[in-house]
């Protein structure tokens, strides 16, 4: 698999971090089978609350990022291997001084194999400059449950998101198809638009796959209780895509936390196992 990169000029340049996992299939349970890390990015010691199913936590010590910043996440899940990864705490993105940062996540799953993609919540604060691409491959046979949760500004506080520029990418495949595509920038000018944010200053995106019309009626009987939320799910295939739109990422996570509950059984054939960061 080719990966993009970012081109950069030397006066962007920041912290430059960049994890390379791979995990493999070994005596009967999931294996951390390779660990590259530059910068200050890393993964704690695998934890296995499951027994074979390995959980791991993606940490970066900085605790924020700023413009000149480039991340790298490159994540390969061999044949027959279960990972969950997920992140103790939100990647804030602060106010830029003019550069721009970059993070791009690479999710790689082979036939057989499934990955659980579950980093908290990015949070861009007034000012910031960010470049976010993540691109997912997966084989034929493959199995994902992944969510990304965007917020601009800072709700809990009423500051909004009034200077700076984030760019969104993402891109799904299943087999070599590109199965979703999408890019959008945020600035300004697309907080109150009817094809922007109408005025929110959350959204987020929750995929399953494999999914069948069974996974999207139970997912849409928990939204129906939900009156007073924009979130909308539909099939495009075997891919489940839930969307929300809202002003509370607390709100967000307890309800892709349900959805994720009666997913799992369905996509991954697994109860649900939540990690244990995430009731600390």
């Amino acid at each position: 698999m080719s990966l993009a990169k970012f081109q950069v000029s030397e006066k962007d340049v920041g912290w430059q971090a960049q994890l390379d996992l791979e995990l493999s299939y070994r005596d009967r349970k999931t294996v951390l089978t390779h660990r590259s890390q530059r910068g200050p990015l890393s993964v704690q010691r695998a934890f296995y609350p499951e027994g074979d199913v390995c959980h791991l936590y993606v940490l970066h010590p900085p605790g924020g990022v700023v413009g000149g910043d480039i991340i790298t996440i490159n994540t390969d899940v061999k044949k027959n291997a279960h990972a969950l990864l997920t992140t103790p705490g939100a990647t804030k993105f602060y106010r830029s001084q003019g550069e721009t940062a970059y993070q791009q996540q690479n999710l790689c799953v082979d036939k057989l194999g499934s990955l659980e993609w579950l980093p908290q919540e990015n949070i861009y604060f007034p000012g910031a400059k960010a470049r976010m691409t993540t691109q997912i491959k997966l084989a034929d046979s493959a199995r994902f449950i992944g969510w990304e949760t965007h917020c601009f500004g800072l709700p809990a506080i009423n500051e909004r998101f009034t200077t700076g520029e984030i760019d969104l990418d993402f891109a799904l495949f299943k087999g070599g198809r590109p199965l979703l595509m999408e890019r959008i920038k945020i600035m300004e000018d697309r907080l109150d638009a009817p094809t922007g944010l109408r005025g929110n200053a959350v959204m987020a995106t929750l995929i399953a796959s494999p999914a069948d019309s069974e996974a999207l009626e139970a997912v849409r009987h928990i939204l129906s209780k939900d009156y007073e939320l924009i979130i909308a799910a539909t099939l495009i295939e075997d891919c489940l895509l839930v969307r929300y739109l809202g002003n509370s990422t607390a709100q967000c996570r307890i309800l892709f936390s349900r959805l994720w509950d009666t997913l799992r059984p369905i996509t991954l054939k697994r109860e649900a196992c939540p990690p244990r960061i995430w009731a600390t």
